[in-house]
Order: structure tokens, then sequence, then C-alpha cells
């Protein structure tokens, strides 16, 4: 039951929030289009190493994870995508790939791209590749604690910065 733990914490701390069922889609643009939700409203997560520490980069699914400007961000001389088995164990109850952007419930630290707190809402995967959880950034921002700062960049496929 990947939900059952995300639903379990907004529901303690009194949070409204939306869940989203769509089938089965395994990249954030993927997501966007079957749930008809544009690309830079949609969050993703990105499993990085912050100076050999594993980290969450969350940012618009249409952007990519500048790991330069990150780097600088968290104030580290390296930042790099983690790899898959770095990382798999850290969310057993999630399906690989669909972690929720909440460090908080894994130990893990959050940055989150300043483009993101644009919108009122944000959505993101919900522990599945089957489901999205919608939400007040407000509250996103109170119950993860993001450093804030700007990595995202261009478009996927795009060469802009």
């Amino acid at each position: 039951m990947p939900l059952a733990r995300l639903k379990e914490f907004l529901d303690s701390h009194n949070i409204r929030y939306v869940i989203i069922s769509h089938s089965v889609a395994y990249t954030a643009q993927g997501i966007a289009a079957l749930t008809h939700i544009s690309g830079k409203d949609l969050a993703k997560t990105v499993m990085v190493k912050i100076d050999g520490t594993l980290a969450m980069a969350v940012l618009p699914a249409a952007s990519q994870v500048d790991l330069s400007r990150l780097a600088t961000a968290a104030g580290a001389a390296h930042a790099l995508l983690a790899l898959e088995q770095e990382f798999k164990d850290k969310f057993p109850d999630c399906e690989l790939g669909a972690m929720p952007p909440f460090g908080n419930l894994y130990d893990l630290p959050v940055f989150a791209d300043e483009g993101l707190s644009r919108d009122k809402e944000i959505a993101f995967n919900a522990g599945s590749h089957r489901e999205l959880v919608r939400m007040a950034w407000e509250d996103f921002e109170k119950l993860v604690k993001p450093r804030m700062a700007r990595f995202a960049t261009g478009r996927i496929g795009s060469t802009a910065a």
C-alpha cells in the first residue's frame, strides 16, 4: 500500500489533499499527459547525492536538475544523480521511481526548486505509478520544510538553460 504512509501523515496533520488515480505511467511527462496536469505544474522527485549524502531534489516535471546549481545551493563540492541501487531500499513502501517528495518521512533532506513555490498547489507521485497527490504548496512547505533554491533548468529534450 504505497499511499498509506503518506495519507496517514497528511491526515494526522489535518491537511487537505486530493488523490488522482491514473493508468500506469513511469515518467513525469507521461503522468502529466495522462492526468492533464501541465509538466510545469507537476513536481517530480529526483534522487541525488550531495557530497555523498542521499537527498531529494523536487522540481517541475518539464525541467531537469542542474547539478552544479544544486551543489552550490547546498554549499557542497559535488552533486550527482543517485543510482537506483543506492536508494531503492530507502523506500520500502513505494514503487521504485514513484517516491513522494516527503524526505522527512524517510530521513532525507529535500531541496525544492523555487519555481514550484509560484503555484498555489503542488502535485506529485504518491508512492506508486498509478496515483498522484495534489495539495496546497503552503501545506507542503510547512510539513516538509524543503531547502529552496534555483536548480531546475530548461525543458526535457531542450538545450535551454
